[in-house]
């Protein structure tokens, strides 16, 4: 059963979806400037990117941050 979630920009959003639009936007190294993690430095892939964030819970917030800041109005700190 799914249950509506106003409230969470991110509801709905892969994460896949979430690094193809911020590549798409800031470009592998802008993604590298912003969350600075070996996925988006060394040699880059959606793939490798993808089974980092997987198995790492702190980068994946950060990237879903700058998602959330980059593309959703409900971003508290956008004027």
């Amino acid at each position: 059963m799914h249950h509506p979630q106003p409230n969470n920009p991110l509801h709905g959003v892969t994460l896949e979806t979430i690094v193809l639009q911020l590549e798409q936007h800031y470009g592998w190294q802008g993604l590298a400037d912003r969350v600075p993690v070996n996925c988006f430095c060394n040699d880059p892939s959606v793939k490798s990117s993808l089974k980092f964030l997987r198995k790492t819970p702190w980068a994946r917030e950060k990237v879903e941050a700058l998602y959330i800041a980059t593309f959703t109005d409900s971003n508290p700190w956008k004027t």
